[in-house]
């Protein structure tokens, strides 16, 4: 059998300051050429919002809110917050991948009684940009998993179940590509990233077989990587829930990206820059990610100014994990501000 069917057979067998801001109608394609949105253009499967009815019931969105959604997408969770904050209300999308902002555009286009700004950023600058404009916000979002389109776009190297070049970068004009991160790193530093982005418990056999591979040829392709996993973790001691690359291709994924760089830091800010009664809701995926919202949230809470709004944090329904198996590992804690 060729080397990818039996990659994908397996996979398939498995159980930044500097923002730009685009205007409602014209969404930037990545080559620097904005072009005109067409609201008949299919742009494939459309991303499931995670946890919907959660977040709206923590946000508590209401007419004339100023409301950020730092990870817009495809604008799932934007277009349920839209209809919370009509007539009068303000949408400030944050998307620091091209692609999945020009899809955006087009899905949430210009909708009435709702002033929409699409800001291409990391979500990080999201206390500066309120900053610059004189504003403070009553509802903040920060959904921290990958998005359905960039996992079905074989071209962008997120998924273990396309043959592609190694790449995983948000934003294609930024950073390294995940084949060169791979290529240089040393083992200590490859297993150390399985293991705190991932929680990957074969990280070591997982970082050592990279290596031995790269001696004879470099990892150039999403297969390349799964083959190295799956040569290093036993048949018999794989998870039968989730793919065994699942956990690496997350953890390259956040190293790459910088995800949880300075992370805390930016949700102290993001909460400072909430109005009073303004509430930060944040969804992670996993324990390294939840960590640190826990902890930001923790601090913040010490200061006496912020109190949490969910105890112990949310997680998707019976109901939802069935119909969207992606949400399964969804966390949604969230934060109030209660004094200027």
């Amino acid at each position: 059998m060729p080397r990818s069917e039996a990659i994908v057979g397996f996979a398939q067998g498995s159980s930044h300051f500097g923002a730009m801001l685009f205007s409602r109608q014209v969404a930037d394609t990545g080559s620097g050429a904005p072009r005109s949105a067409n609201p008949g253009e299919d742009f494939g499967p459309a991303h499931e919002p995670v946890m919907v009815e959660e977040v709206l019931e923590a946000l508590s969105p209401s007419p004339g809110a100023v409301v950020v959604d730092g990870t817009m997408g495809q604008g799932g969770h934007s277009l349920a917050l839209i209809e919370r904050i009509a007539p009068g209300g303000t949408l400030i999308g944050f998307e620091w991948d091209p692609a999945m902002l020009a899809i955006a555009q087009v899905r949430i286009g210009d909708p009435r009684g709702v002033k929409v700004e699409f800001v291409s950023d990391d979500f990080r600058e999201i206390p500066r940009y309120l900053f610059r404009t004189g504003r403070t916000a009553d509802a903040i979002l920060l959904d921290l998993g990958l998005n359905t389109g960039q996992v079905l776009d074989p071209k962008r190297g997120f998924s273990f179940a396309h043959d592609a070049p190694l790449d995983m970068r948000m934003d294609r004009g930024r950073g390294e590509p995940a084949s060169a991160v791979l290529n240089r790193m040393s083992p200590v530093q490859i297993e150390d990233m399985l293991r705190d982005y991932g929680d990957e418990k074969w990280a070591r056999a997982i970082a050592k077989k990279i290596v031995e591979v790269r001696k004879s040829r470099p990892l150039t392709t999403t297969f390349d990587l799964v083959e190295c996993v799956l040569a290093a973790i036993p048949k018999g001691a794989r998870e039968k829930r989730i793919h065994p690359a699942t956990r690496t291709f997350q953890s390259v994924r956040v190293y790459v990206n910088r995800e949880l760089q300075g992370l805390e830091e930016a949700l102290g800010a993001m909460a400072e820059a909430l109005s009073p009664q303004g509430v930060l809701a944040v969804i992670s995926y996993h324990s390294g990610e939840d960590r640190i919202v826990k902890h930001a949230f923790r601090s913040l809470e010490a200061t006496e100014r912020f109190e949490s709004i969910t105890r112990k944090p949310r997680t998707p329904s019976a109901s939802e994990v069935e119909r969207n198996p992606r949400s399964r590992s969804a966390k949604l804690r969230a934060v109030r501000r209660l004094l200027p």
